[in-house]
C-alpha cells in the first residue's frame, strides 16, 4: 500500500545504468586506482626536483607578532602588521609572500569574511614551486572547504579535484565524503554514490560503522536517482544502527512504495509499539495499513483512542476512517454513533447515506427512511451525488418492511428515473406489488373469520 511520504520519488536514471554489476563497480576503482597512482608518481618525480626558498628570520618575526595579535583579540593590528609586511612585497622571495598570504587567509576566516579568506588562499598557490608541497595540499583543501561554505560548488570541485593530484595519501573516509557531498551538489548523482561507497569501505576496513550522515546523503542520492529499492536498502541500515522514530516511518513508506507491504505493516506496528508513532498523520497512515490488511478492529482500536486522547482531533477524515473501520470490524452500533457525527459535521449526504444503508442492514427501519430522507434533502446541493438512487431503494425497502407498500411503490417508481438502478427498482415494484395484494387478502381472511 502506497502512502504518501517525504521520500517519493522524483529522477528517471535506474540503478541499471549506475551499476550493471559488481564487475563494472570494481572495474571503475581500478581505473580511478590506476589513474591516481599514475598522478602522484608524475608528482613524486616533479617534487624531487622541487626547490623551495627559505623564509627569513625577520620576515618570520612580522608574521609571528601578526598572528599573536590576532589570538589575542587585537585583530585591526594584527592586519596592520600584515600590510606593513604586504607593503614590501617585491623583497620577499615566494615563500615569504604566499606565507603572507597564508596568514592573512587564516585572519579573514577567523573573522567571518569567508570572500577575503578564499582570496588570501588563492594568493598561497600561485607559484606552486614556490611553496612546499605540505602548504599546496592543506591550502587546496581549505580552498575546497570555504568554495563548499560559499556554496560554490563548482569551484569546490576543481579545487579538491586539484588537491587530489598532489595528495600522495590515500583518501580518508571525510575526504571521500566531501568528494560526495560536492558531487551531490552539482547534480553528479553517480560520481556522488562511488565516494559514498568508497567512504564506507574506508570505514569498515577500520571495523568502524557508516556515519548518520554519510547514510543520510546515499539516501538522498538513490531518491534523486529514482532507485526505490536502493533508498529501502539505506533505510534498514539506519533503523539497523541509529534506530530514529522518523527512519522507521520512512522505512515503512519505503517498504509500500515497493510494493512490500506486508514488511511495511509490520514496520509500523513495531514502530508503535515502541511508542515512535506519536503523530497524528503517522496514526492515520497505521490505521490505513491495518484497514487494507483486514484488520479493521485495530484499525478502529487505534484511531478511537486516538481521537479520546486528542492525538488525532475528530474531523471528517479521520471520523470517515473510523466509520469505516467500525463497518468492517462488523461493529454497527459504533459505526452508527461515528456517522451521526459525521452527519452533523458535513454537508454532503454521503454520511447519511451510509447511515440510511447501516440502519437498514439492521433492520431500524424508520430511522433508515429518516436519514434517507436527510441524504435527498443534501443531495440537492451536490452535482450528480452516487448514492440519490440507492437512497431510493432504502426507503423502498425500508417502507415495505414496515408494511406501507403505498410508500415503498412510490420510492421504487422515483428510482426507475434515477442512472443505474432503473432494473433493479423495476423487480422490487413488482415484488411489492404481489406482497401487497398477499398482504391484503391474508387481512381480508382475517376479518372474514372475525366476523
Amino acid at each position: 500500500m502506497k502512502i504518501t511520504n517525504t521520500l517519493l520519488l522524483t529522477s528517471t536514471l535506474s540503478l541499471l545504468v549506475l551499476f550493471s554489476s559488481n564487475n563494472v563497480m570494481a572495474k571503475s576503482n581500478n581505473q580511478v586506482d590506476t589513474e591516481q597512482a599514475n598522478t602522484q608518481q608524475e608528482h613524486k618525480n616533479y617534487r624531487t626536483s622541487k626547490k623551495v626558498p627559505a623564509m627569513r628570520n625577520r620576515v618570520y618575526t612580522q608574521l609571528a607578532r601578526a598572528q599573536k595579535l590576532g589570538d589575542d583579540g587585537n585583530k585591526e593590528e594584527g592586519f596592520a602588521v600584515l600590510n606593513e609586511v604586504e607593503s614590501q612585497l617585491d623583497n620577499l622571495n615566494g615563500y615569504e609572500q604566499a606565507m603572507l598570504y597564508n596568514f592573512y587567509g587564516f585572519m579573514y576566516y577567523a573573522n567571518e569574511d569567508i570572500d577575503n579568506a578564499i582570496a588570501s588562499f588563492t594568493k598561497v598557490i600561485a607559484n606552486e614551486s614556490a611553496i612546499p608541497d605540505s602548504l599546496l595540499i592543506s591550502t587546496r583543501y581549505s580552498l575546497a572547504q570555504l568554495s563548499m561554505q560559499k556554496q560554490d560548488y563548482a569551484n569546490a570541485l576543481l579545487h579538491l579535484q586539484a588537491w587530489q593530484k598532489v595528495n600522495t595519501k590515500s583518501l580518508t573516509a571525510n575526504q571521500e565524503m566531501l568528494f560526495a557531498q560536492i558531487y551531490y551538489q552539482d547534480k553528479q548523482y553517480v560520481d556522488c554514490l562511488m565516494h559514498i561507497e568508497s567512504a564506507i569501505n574506508v570505514a569498515k576496513a577500520d571495523n568502524k560503522q557508516p556515519k548518520e550522515n554519510w547514510l543520510v546523503l546515499q539516501r538522498a542520492t538513490h531518491y534523486e536517482l529514482n532507485q526505490p529499492k536502493q533508498v529501502t536498502k539505506v533505510m534498514e541500515q539506519l533503523v539497523r544502527l541509529y534506530s530514529k522514530p522518523q527512519y522507521w516511518i520512512q522505512l515503512a513508506g519505503m517498504y509500500g512504495e515497493i510494493g512490500d507491504e506486508e514488511k511495511q505493516v509490520a514496520v509500523m506496528e513495531a514502530a508503535y509499539q515502541a511508542g515512535y508513532i506519536t503523530k497524528s498523520n503517522d496514526i492515520m497512515t497505521l490505521a490505513q495499513l491495518y484497514q487494507f490488511h483486514g484488520a479493521p478492529f485495530k484499525a478502529a482500536s487505534l484511531l478511537n483512542e486516538a481521537i479520546e486522547q486528542g492525538t488525532v482531533v475528530a474531523k471528517e477524515d479521520s471520523l470517515a476512517l473510523l466509520s469505516r473501520a467500525y463497518l468492517n470490524a462488523k461493529e454497527s452500533n459504533k459505526a452508527i454513533n461515528v456517522l451521526k457525527q459525521l452527519s452533523a459535521i458535513s454537508d454532503s449526504g454521503k454520511y447519511d447515506a451510509l447511515l440510511a444503508q447501516t440502519y437498514l442492514n439492521t433492520e431500524q427501519w424508520k430511522s433508515a427512511i429518516a436519514s434517507a430522507d436527510k441524504a435527498i434533502m443534501k443531495s440537492k446541493g451536490e452535482t450528480k451525488p452516487e448514492y440519490l438512487g440507492n437512497m431510493y431503494l432504502a426507503k423502498g425497502m425500508a417502507n415495505f418492511n414496515l408494511k406501507d407498500f403505498s410508500k415503498s411503490i412510490d420510492a421504487f417508481i422515483i428510482a426507475e428515473n434515477l442512472p443505474k438502478i432503473k432494473k433493479t427498482a423495476q423487480q422490487w415494484v413488482k415484488y411489492v406489488e404481489r406482497e401487497q395484494d398477499v398482504f391484503e387478502r391474508q387481512q381480508q381472511l382475517r376479518l372474514a373469520m372475525l366476523n
